[in-house]
């Protein structure tokens, strides 16, 4: 039986292959023969993905059918994604509002989930977090006070379709509307899973956003998203990609994406070789510390591994990660797994998401356990998207306590008050 590194790579299988090498130089040789001269493993095969106990049981329990190659494979993962009222009560418990929502369900944001994301979730607890997050529910139908279909304006900044142009040197370029799973907080709740079918922009429509960046040499930051990026092939990313480097006023690219977390396998050898030819930043939509897993541990690893730089996006969630405890917990393991937390978001408001809305103070509540309490690369940046187009605010508790004469007064992290030298200032005045 092979033993396996931390990384899931077979170790003694390898040293029986040297050791055969070494028999079969002996056994054509009388004598001994040089160390120059011996026949050494050929190139490493690529082993599986990794697959957590978790996932194993899963996938044995609701397709038995399935091979662990298959399983491993991004592609069956897309195609297997549980998506029908039928697939979803042959694996959930289903509680009567989840049953009754996603009856009621037609539009866009349809339900999707992967198996491998699925293995993770409750299957019997409605309200286990990750289930609560891909599930519909009947909130969804409950439109409060200052919801809306596009609450952040992104239709009203859109200069030629899929292409965001809002703030003065970068833009949002929303490259396919699929996803291999729907949030179902999802910002773009209206443009993702469209009715009739999943889409990818057409080839014609990036045409005519890459026009528009050759044509504005302004831009310099562009953020690949959609949907989901990742879900287009390795050849159409590494097009696409090789086209926005080929303008060379772009300096800084962006991939935000969710397939690392919720479908790690998509993350391959293959992939890698892409990413690190076009050295794009990745920002990982990451939600709770449940996503933490080994197959997540490998596939942001393979990223790393390519020279790509990971920062997270989290989105603050009612009930689901809104305490201190439970987001200190993901903040670490983010950065254990190479990935630096950057966005603590407060949950925008798409019409019918007040069940996942907690008040702002809260967002504030988790900084002020993180800062001081923890390192700084895993305190993240909170804020608020602002409704109406008006951009990222971002948002921290207050440390000023006022003055004392020349002295301005400060808070730490216990609470504690300091003075610190600034004469010619004008805080806390």
């Amino acid at each position: 039986m092979a033993f396996e590194s931390a990384r899931g790579r077979a170790i003694r299988p390898l040293a029986r292959s040297l050791r055969r090498n070494l028999d079969d130089a002996a056994a054509h040789s009388n004598a001994r023969a040089p160390l120059a001269n011996l026949t050494l493993p050929g190139p490493k095969v690529e082993l599986r993905f990794p697959v957590g106990g978790d996932a194993r049981a899963f996938y044995r329990r609701f397709f038995p059918a399935t091979s662990p190659a298959e399983w491993n494979d991004w592609r069956w993962q897309m195609r297997s994604r549980i998506r029908s009222l039928e697939e979803l009560s042959r694996i959930f418990l289903l509680s009567e509002d989840e049953y009754a929502a996603v009856a009621r369900h037609k539009g866009s944001l349809p339900v999707g989930i992967t198996p491998y994301y699925a293995s993770l979730m409750g299957l019997t607890d409605a309200q286990e977090p990750l289930r609560r997050t891909h599930i519909t529910t009947g909130g969804e139908y409950v439109r409060g006070p200052g919801e809306d279909d596009d609450p952040l304006s992104e239709d009203h900044d859109t200069v030629v379709p899929g292409l965001v142009h809002r703030y003065p040197d970068r833009v949002l370029f929303l490259v396919t509307g699929t996803c291999s799973t729907y949030c179902r907080y999802c910002t773009r709740s209206r443009l993702v899973g469209n009715p009739g079918g999943e889409y990818q922009f057409s080839r014609g429509q990036w045409e005519q956003a890459l026009a528009y960046l050759e044509a504005h040499t302004e831009v310099r930051d562009v953020l690949l998203s959609g949907g989901d990026p990742l879900t287009l092939s390795d050849d159409k990313l590494d097009w696409l990609l090789g086209r926005l480097r080929a303008i060379r006023h772009i300096e800084f690219l962006r991939i935000g994406t969710k397939m690392p977390v919720v479908t790690p396998q998509r993350v391959t050898r293959s992939l890698g070789r892409v990413l690190k030819k076009h050295r794009p930043w990745m920002s990982l939509h990451f939600t709770h510390p449940k996503e933490l897993t080994r197959e997540v541990a490998e596939s942001t690893a393979r990223l790393a591994d390519a020279g790509i730089p990971l920062g997270s996006q989290t989105v603050l969630l009612k009930d689901i990660n809104d305490t201190p405890e439970i987001m200190t917990q993901l903040m670490h393991g983010l950065l254990k797994n190479r990935v630096k937390p950057y966005y603590l978001y407060q949950c925008d408001p798409i019409s019918g998401s007040a069940h996942f809305r907690t008040g702002v103070d809260k967002g504030l509540e988790i900084i002020k356990a993180l800062r001081g309490h923890t390192t700084g690369y895993a305190t993240p940046i909170f804020c608020v998207d602002a409704p109406g187009g008006g951009g990222k605010i971002q948002l921290a508790p207050d440390p000023v306590a006022g003055r004392d004469g020349d002295f301005l007064l400060l808070k730490n992290f216990e609470g504690k008050i300091y003075r610190y030298p600034d004469p010619a200032g004008t805080l806390g005045r």
